[in-house]
């Protein structure tokens, strides 16, 4: 058994099949799932089992890719809607530790050198440590510091994400509801309604001559004339006195039309057995990115979309509204044009579930490639590293969604399960490595140095708590991405990951990050120059 375990690949999977295992175990409604890997890590850590630190940067590289990829499509709205309150939170954590930093360290007689470490260690930035020994002029004591809070910043953001819900009595499902309310806010439900024509002034008119989408918003998607069944409306259809539409928008969008229309009527409008309507999954390559008015869809095919689903929300299209891979589009078509238009959109699930490895390599290069740029700040430099370089890569290329050929955007099962695998080779690795001197250093520093480490990370993640939820009213599952990415805890932001459906967390991490890691490294600059005056 001990020569398997000199295996670094079968050390590296027993670890995380037993933190898996243990995981599941639930004490009270609480359990660790896939964040106990890093609690059997450190047992073997401690026992002198450790694992090569590639295995540590690739579950990085891939686990980070994954969040930017998911988090791009709606990081610039969140950002717009709610960033500011977002990077105010990971703002008070940041300067909250600072500021505890230097008061547990004078209060305990602890050398500031010691605390610009300790600051980095506590929120886990090895940029941070960077700065701390570029300011104290390399003294060892930042990376004394830094090694013996770590271990406790990893642990303890862990900890406190897993159980802030019971501390703070919080219900995860009703965080979810009100989060999906409030994205569905910035694009309101969708309604269908009928309407009959008794406005004189629109008689004899066509659709396109109104510009009826754009004077309400909404969308006609069929008209019925004379009693007969209802046809497919077309730009070219012409409104008389008595016609019936259908009408598909907003509940204000849906509200101008009467008032252009006429009023509303109980009355059904049987679709004609020449027309079709039904979703089309946006499958095919060709058409990512391309607007419906590129597609010409009613020309080509005599098919008009009436809605739009992305994410689980349905929007109302006009003729700008541009296609992204996985799309769920109502198209209204004939019985005859129906093949010609999911030949065009694909409407294929297999090639959602297919990987392209492409753009994933493509990615993570260009990714490690920014993150090796010296961004000059306050006199200084500093480098975005491998999260911040590959978090920012991913974040710009998913908001873009296709260059060329290659498409920037993994679907769901795929995203999911490189997420799941590159955590949990991180979480195993970062364990070890943490667990070789965890015991050692607090027993050779003393007890002062891991206090003070312990308050640096567990003060600001109350605050933030405190602050983002009670002041700002931040949604909880935003407000724990926010603190992970404050405390720059790629594990903890992992150990949020099982909790909940939503992607609130990652988008939130995902906003907050960049910034947290700038003033993290402000922070451990200005502790240094204290330690040095």
């Amino acid at each position: 058994m001990l020569e398997l375990l000199n295996l670094e690949y079968f050390t590296v999977f027993l670890i995380i099949a037993l933190g898996i295992l243990i995981g599941k175990i639930e004490i009270k409604g609480i359990s660790l799932d896939a964040s106990a890997v890093i609690f059997v890590a450190l047992l073997f850590g401690h026992y002198g089992f450790t694992i090569s630190p590639i295995f540590k940067t690739i579950g990085l590289l891939l686990f980070i890719f994954t969040i930017g990829i998911q988090a791009g499509p709606g990081f610039f709205e969140s950002f717009r809607s709610q960033g500011s309150k977002l990077i105010m939170v990971s703002g008070v954590i940041v300067v909250s530790g600072a500021i505890t930093a230097f008061i547990a360290s004078w209060l305990l007689d602890v050398d500031l050198k010691y605390a610009a470490g300790i600051l980095t260690g506590a929120l886990t930035s090895t940029p941070g440590l960077a700065a701390a020994i570029e300011a104290t002029k390399g003294a060892p004591e930042a990376s004394i510091g830094y090694g013996i809070a770590y271990p406790f910043g990893v642990i303890g953001v862990i900890l406190f994400v897993r159980l802030a819900p019971k501390l703070f009595k919080i219900s995860i499902e009703k965080e979810e509801n009100d989060y999906k309310k409030e994205a569905q806010s910035s694009f309101p439900q969708l309604k269908a309604r009928n309407f009959v024509v008794t406005n004189d002034n629109i008689v004899g008119k066509s659709i396109r001559k109104l510009g009826v989408a754009t004077m309400t918003g909404a969308n006609i998607s069929r008209v019925m004339k004379e009693g007969k069944n209802a046809f497919m409306a077309e730009g070219k259809t012409v409104l008389e006195s008595g016609d019936l539409v259908r009408a598909v928008g907003t509940e204000e969008a849906l509200e101008k039309m009467r008032h252009l229309i006429g009023d509303v009527t109980e009355k059904k409008l049987p679709l004609s057995k020449e027309f079709i309507v039904d979703w089309v999954l946006v499958s095919n390559r060709k058409v990512v990115n391309k607007s419906l008015r590129e597609l010409a869809l009613s020309n080509n095919y005599n098919a008009t979309v009436t809605r739009i689903r992305r994410a689980g929300i349905d929007i109302t299209p006009d003729m700008d509204s541009r296609l992204r891979f996985g799309d769920k589009i109502m198209v209204v078509s004939g019985v005859h044009n129906r093949q010609g238009v999911t030949d065009l959109l694909g409407n294929s699930t297999r090639k959602l579930a297919e990987a392209d490895f492409l753009p994933i390599a493509a990615t993570l290069v260009l990714g490690v490639l920014i993150g090796k740029i010296a961004i000059p700040v306050f006199g200084s430099s500093f480098k975005l590293g491998l999260t911040g370089g590959v978090l920012l890569v991913s974040l710009m290329l998913s908001r873009i969604g296709k260059t060329g050929p290659i498409i920037w955007n993994v679907s769901g099962p795929a995203n999911s399960m490189l997420r799941q695998l590159g955590l949990l080779l991180f979480l195993a690795a970062v364990g070890t490595s943490a667990g070789t001197s965890l015991v050692e250093t607090i027993q050779s520093q003393g007890l002062n140095l891991f206090l003070v480490g312990f308050f640096t990370t567990c003060i600001p993640m109350i605050a933030s708590v405190v602050f983002g939820r009670y002041v700002l009213k931040v949604n909880f599952l935003s407000l724990l991405g926010a603190l992970t990415g404050g405390m720059t805890s790629t594990p903890g932001l992992s150990a949020i990951d099982p909790m909940t459906e939503s992607n609130a967390p990652s988008i939130a991490y995902a906003t907050v990050y960049p910034f947290a890691m700038v003033i993290l490294i402000i922070c451990a600059q200005v502790l240094g120059y204290f330690a040095l005056s």
